[in-house]
């Protein structure tokens, strides 16, 4: 994104006082700036009606992108990280985001009830084999109408981008920033075989941008 938008969307999680804690508004503004993620996701979702249910959605910054971008459709988010829903819940709030939710959610163990569009960014890897196809089966049968299922993340390879992406994704562990370790990297055919079998049309691309990770952008809809 430019800067312009980047701080105008990162604004919203800068504290009120001066000595408050900023990490929130630099990770916001520093992923906006350098990461192709929400480019590729809005340009995805753009002309849809269809109500959003943002699988693993962390601080929220999919709703404020969205917001930023002029699309109205509801938006729900749902993650297993309590404080960071608490987080996505307050700065909603105070920046008075309309037609948005967050809920605290597994979804290893629980999926949501939901018709309409999904979105899944970068939480694919962090679930087992058997967790990922249940949640790609369950995801296909939520789109409804002009409903879609956008995903990104990190495919299965032996390229030198897979095996970044690989420590990256333990690095974000061992930091805190995600509280699993990476449990399965999804091969393309694979992820495409499952959704077709599920009747979708499936779209794959890369998502590298300026980054050296191995991140693919996965767009599919019903015909």
């Amino acid at each position: 994104m430019s800067g312009e938008d980047a701080r105008a969307i990162a604004r919203a999680f800068a504290p009120r006082r001066p000595w408050g804690n900023r990490w929130d508004y630099y990770y916001t503004l520093g992923k906006l700036r350098s990461d192709p993620l929400y480019p590729g996701v809005l340009q995805a979702l753009r002309g849809s009606t269809a109500p959003l249910l943002d699988m693993g959605c962390g601080l929220g910054l999919l709703a404020h992108a969205l917001r930023h971008d002029q699309q109205t459709l509801a938006y729900r988010g749902v993650d297993n990280d309590a404080a960071k829903i608490r987080r996505a819940t307050k700065v909603a709030e105070r920046a008075g985001l309309v037609g948005s939710s967050f809920e605290l959610m597994d979804l290893a163990t629980t999926l949501p009830s939901h018709r309409g569009s999904v979105a899944i960014l970068d939480v694919l890897q962090y679930l087992p084999e058997p967790a990922q196809q249940s949640l790609l089966r369950a995801s296909a049968a939520m789109l409804d109408g002009d409903g879609r299922l956008v995903m990104r993340m990190a495919l299965a390879d032996e390229t030198r981008r897979g095996r970044i992406s690989r420590i990256g994704d333990r690095a974000a562990n061992l930091i805190g920033w995600m509280q699993f370790r990476p449990r399965h990297y999804a091969s393309a055919d694979a992820l495409r075989a499952v959704l077709q079998q599920c009747g979708l049309r499936v779209n794959l691309s890369p998502l590298y941008g300026n980054t050296p990770f191995n991140n693919w952008l996965l767009v599919a809809h019903r015909d």
